[in-house]
């Protein structure tokens, strides 16, 4: 048994066949009531405009490589006329239907490939959301005014205190801190920072940092802040976390530079640099301690200043 193989040539003639034989059978059929809904050429214009509605919604923006503006600068790009007709019907009913399979099959090619697209785009969107987020860590303190003292630390201040130890204070402990009295006056606010500095200044650090930073949150606008804040750093710096404090000491400085306590802290933010051994940006503190305060470099502070500075070399 012999197997024909079907040419494009061999094609053609078939299809040249068919439309041959429809345009005689329309020719010799009677002619129905409604002759326009079974007329071939309006079929065709309605295929051909169905498909150049489907190629601008794949190739939106009038893509001039897949179709053909339907009005167009250049009256000879169309003809307007069927005056002198360069071919027979059928062979333009021909070359019609292989430009509509060649649009379709560039139709089709490109559906696929928008297709493949938007599948490798959620298979990488699946793996981003799968893959576990990094770690933020502490958010930057920026002050465009002083960008050199804000790289001393990087970081903002964290507003919660030390969580206490695991296996919790000690009876012992329990009992010397309650014997440190809270103070009651008639500013209650007063009386929560005066707290703090004395359960600090007893060297109960931890519960020092739990209350100084229930002052601190609970009364940001009252005058004893800025002591709080450096009180706040003081006793992370004294229990032995000078990065902690750092934080703290760059926050107060930065809120106000005028308040009371200021000074204090641009100054133990120095020292934090200096416990942390981080010689550029302590000395960057330094420098900025004496130039904004010098009044207190040389008097209410000097010696702590001086103490400071002995203790790392810094480039003149």
């Amino acid at each position: 048994m012999k197997f024909a193989l079907r040419s494009p040539f061999t094609s053609s003639l078939a299809r040249a066949a068919g439309a041959i034989a429809l345009a005689a059978t329309v020719a010799t059929s009677p002619v129905p009531a409604m002759a326009q809904d079974g007329n071939p050429e309006a079929r065709l214009r309605k295929m051909e405009a169905e498909i150049r509605a489907l190629q601008r919604n794949v190739f939106p923006g009038g893509d001039g490589r897949y179709f053909e503006p339907q009005i167009s600068g250049d009256g000879a790009s169309r003809p307007a006329s069927n005056n002198a007709p360069s071919t027979t019907a059928v062979t333009d009913i021909l070359a019609r239907l292989d430009a509509m399979e060649l649009q379709l099959q560039r139709l089709t090619a490109v559906s696929e490939e928008n297709s493949n697209s938007l599948s490798q785009m959620e298979s990488r969107l699946a793996l981003l959301e799968a893959a576990p987020a990094s770690g933020a860590g502490i958010a930057s303190t920026v002050d465009p005014a002083q960008p050199n003292i804000t790289e001393a630390t990087g970081a903002a201040p964290q507003e919660t205190a030390t969580p206490p130890a695991a296996t919790g204070p000690t009876a012992e402990r329990l009992a010397a801190v309650q014997e440190i009295t809270k103070p009651q006056t008639d500013d209650a606010a007063d009386d929560e920072y005066s707290y703090g500095f004395r359960l600090w200044n007893a060297g109960f650090y931890p519960e020092a940092r739990q209350q100084l930073t229930s002052f601190v949150d609970q009364y940001p606008s009252h005058w004893r802040v800025t002591w709080g804040r450096n009180l706040l750093g003081r006793a992370f710096l004294d229990d032995g976390m000078p990065e902690e404090a750092a934080r703290w000491f760059l926050r107060n400085y930065q809120a106000d530079r005028t308040a009371p306590r200021a000074p204090d802290s641009l100054l133990f933010l120095a020292e934090s640099m200096i416990q942390m051994e981080d010689t550029r940006r302590a000395c960057i503190a330094l420098a900025e301690f004496g130039e904004t305060y010098p009044a207190v470099a040389s008097g209410r502070l000097m010696d702590r200043y001086e103490s400071n500075r002995r203790k790392i070399t810094c480039e003149s």
